[in-house]
């Protein structure tokens, strides 16, 4: 596991982390932040997909605010700065660093030139527009907030994507769940599971709202779709 420095597409750089797999060349997964910076969680979430077979790298997308933060889900004082964070966050700069992480990834000398992304909650709306906006040979999105405003970005999204939804999300309401449900129903290229009796966070090992059986059950979703998009595409 190491570090890496990408150039962004305007001015400095950014760092991210990166978990490489056993066997190169392999296609690549951008793991995109939840609030709380690239922290422990993200950092075995890479390692996990590195296990998978994948060049797992998760880019430090709040380093124009405070680079290299890292914060817990466990006190109120660094979920009030995780929220000070997001509130600042640029959500377009956001997805041109990732974009940058995209361009560098499809040409690095261990990539086959295959390039995914997944993300968490921030990240979950940012994988939705990486889907939306960019080139990426697929996405996946757990609990992404705010998807709701932006569905007029749908139809521009031509190769996969699934979206996995907590029924009783505290940030995203039903209205706004039915009219994201409802709205991608339209793409064939988007596939949305809804996960009953889940909130936010559902997947987040160690957080309050972890669910054992609905985490397990959109891993293996995910894990069957990377698989599908990236190895045997």
């Amino acid at each position: 596991m190491s570090s890496i420095i990408i150039p962004s597409r305007d001015s400095g750089t950014l760092t991210a982390y990166v978990a490489m797999p056993a066997v190169v060349p392999a296609p690549t997964v951008i793991v995109i932040q939840e609030i709380f910076g690239v922290n422990d969680v993200m950092r075995a979430l890479c390692d996990d997909l590195a296990q998978q077979g994948y060049i797992a790298v998760c880019p430090d997308l709040f380093w124009r605010i405070e680079p290299n933060i890292q914060l817990s889900d466990k006190s109120e004082a660094e979920w009030k700065r995780a929220f000070e964070l997001f509130n600042q966050f640029d959500v377009d700069k956001g997805v041109e660093d990732l974009r940058a992480t995209e361009h560098v990834f499809k040409g690095h000398a261990h990539s086959t030139g295959m390039v995914g992304c997944v993300g968490y909650c921030l990240g979950g709306k940012l994988a939705y527009l990486m889907a939306a906006r960019t080139g990426v040979d697929c996405a996946v999105s757990y609990y992404g907030v705010g998807i709701q405003d932006l569905m007029d970005e749908a139809d521009n999204i031509k190769k996969p994507l699934l979206m996995h939804i907590a029924a009783e999300d505290k940030f995203v309401p039903k209205d706004a769940q039915q009219k994201i449900v409802a709205g991608m129903e339209k793409n064939y290229n988007i596939t949305t599971h809804v996960y009953d009796g889940t909130d936010h966070a559902f997947a987040r090992v160690g957080g309050d709202h972890y669910d054992a059986q609905a985490a397990q059950k959109a891993g293996e979703r995910t894990r069957k779709f990377l698989a599908a998009s990236l190895l045997t595409a």
